[in-house]
């Protein structure tokens, strides 16, 4: 299985370590030998302006904390990202740097680790000395045995400002302790690895409830209903007409967690995690949940639903929430596909036009206070899945699409030998795998499934970057034998390209890349539409 893996957070990471640098150019998949597909070794002897892991490696040692610890509570927190965040929540403090520090946190840390509190909230290194100074301090307290990291759980969770027991328990065995397990890996803008959590067999022990059976959200069957008491009425009458996006400026159970407690005295409709796998229902879609502190103007919204001018936005919005920052370089593939997916089923539901003008950022609306979900969020790509989804645009009707990370009754896919996963930008669906080309087959396999013999259009989709094939060869099995086709993955990236037209045979059907072409080069599979 390959672990989760990150590009532009790291790189944007990296850049605050190194003090201001010049604009980055977009980031490109690198060669498959500099990133192998196993990602099993940690790199924490290197030691460039962009490679952090000796930085997690020098304040864990320093503060006698366990350095996978420390990482996975980065990654839980701001996914490896440095970020600098913004108050989302009144109340609540914004968090800052690697490890999301909040507050007294801060201050505390800075006192500990003999660093100025800008500095901690500002400088990776500082950051993750403060950190590892404070889950220091928590360890002496607790008298833990510092050699067993599950022990480490009622430490790691004071880090945090969840307060809920409930709620540090999902936070401990959901995210924190499942990255341990699972490992993750960040690279820098040239495909370096940055930062490298290796899996590792733990069981957190945690002295706290169980965690809870949640019955499904009343209006989208695919959440988790967490009912939050911070919500009133609608006014009698209103129309929702509109769903805004917001970031939680925190990691997701953090977050729910702040809105479902009654002295937050905010909420939102929905929250959904930072890797899609998780959505939570906090207020149902016909109440008022209290998510935008602004009273609505039309001007800053090109003109549109003026009828609603000067009246609360919350009167007639449904607000959904995202784990993570205005200030993050990027914003995870399956978070926008979980999320598109909702707001598809919320505006179905309620009538709403799909566009950017009734599907808006709260930062539009909320401009003197509020940023997010921040300039990175992808907004064409997110209005365009909404509506493909719905059906009023983006796939065709009755095509399949065969995405490299998702397999379906009708689509599979599946790869021969060692490839690569990549996460640069403009990739479909849920990321994209590479390899390098070579005197070998050792193809990506994209399968479909036809009820009966039929004739269809191939497209392909890819990233494009200087280092692809000119001559990734695509590997057609049609009715009458295979067809190559060669296509140049150095351009047309990011969108549909059409392969060809042929006739196909009931049952399934494939279309193979493969690594057999011009050396020095990366093929890239990404997805196709069959239609």
């Amino acid at each position: 299985m390959f672990r989760k893996t990150f590009a532009a957070t790291a790189a944007a990471m990296a850049l605050a370590a190194c003090g201001p640098q010049p604009e980055a150019p977009a980031p490109e998949a690198p060669p498959a030998s500099e990133t192998p597909a196993t990602e099993t070794q940690q790199d924490a002897s290197r030691r460039t302006p962009h490679e952090l892991d000796a930085v997690f490696a020098e304040a864990a040692a320093e503060f006698d904390v366990p350095v996978n610890l420390l990482k996975a509570i980065s990654y839980a927190e701001t996914r490896f990202e440095n970020i600098r965040g913004e108050e989302e929540f009144e109340g609540r403090p914004a968090a800052h740097g690697v490890l999301g520090l909040r507050g007294q946190l801060i201050e505390d840390g800075a006192l500990l680790a003999g660093e100025s509190a800008e500095a901690v909230r500002t400088e990776p290194r500082a950051n993750l000395r403060a950190g590892a100074a404070l889950l220091s301090k928590f360890a002496a307290e607790a008298g833990i045995d510092r050699a067993d990291l599950g022990a480490w759980a009622p430490v790691a969770v004071r880090l945090t400002d969840i307060a809920d027991p409930d709620i540090q328990a999902h936070y401990i065995h959901e995210e924190l302790y499942a990255v341990l397990a699972e490992g993750a890996t960040a690279l820098t803008p040239e495909g370096k690895v940055a930062v490298s959590l290796a899996p590792s067999a733990v069981e957190a022990k945690f002295a706290l409830p169980k965690l809870r059976a949640f019955a499904a959200g009343p209006d989208y069957a695919a959440s988790i209903w967490r009912p939050s008491p911070n919500y009133n009425a609608r006014p009698a009458g209103t129309d929702i007409s509109m769903i805004v996006i917001h970031t939680c400026e925190g990691g997701y159970s953090g977050c729910w967690g702040w809105l479902t407690n009654s002295a937050a005295g905010v909420s939102a409709h929905y929250v959904v995690n930072e890797s899609g796998s998780e959505i939570s229902q906090l207020v149902s879609e016909a109440n008022r949940a209290w998510h935008v502190g602004a009273s609505y103007d039309c001007d800053l919204n090109g003109r549109v639903l003026c009828g609603n001018e000067g009246l609360s936005v919350n009167h007639f919005s449904v607000g959904i929430e995202h784990g993570g920052y205005a200030s993050q370089a990027s914003f995870p593939s399956g978070q926008i596909e979980s999320s598109a997916k909702l707001s598809c089923d919320i505006s179905k539901g309620r009538g709403i036009v799909r566009d950017s003008y009734h599907i808006v950022a709260h930062g539009r609306l909320q401009p003197a206070s509020r940023t997010d979900p921040g300039p990175n969020w992808p907004w064409s790509t997110y209005i365009s899945r909404i509506k493909s989804l719905c059906g009023d645009g983006g796939t065709p009707s009755g095509a399949i699409v065969v995405d490299s990370h998702t397999n379906t009754s009708n689509a599979r896919f599946s790869v021969v030998g060692s490839w690569s996963q990549g996460t640069s930008a403009g990739y479909y669906g849920s990321g994209y795998y590479f390899a390098a080309t070579e005197a070998v087959s050792a193809p990506a396999v994209f399968e479909f499934y036809l009820p009966a013999a039929a004739t269809k259009t191939i497209d392909a989709w890819w990233v494009a970057g200087t280092n692809r094939s000119p001559t990734a060869p695509f590997i057609v099995t049609t009715s009458s034998g295979n067809v190559t086709v060669n296509v140049n993955q150095q351009i047309n990236g990011g969108r549909w390209n059409t392969l060809g037209t042929w006739s196909f045979p009931a049952g399934w059907n494939k279309v193979q890349l493969s690594r057999w072409t011009g050396s020095g080069y990366v093929v890239m599979a990404d997805a196709i539409q069959v239609r």
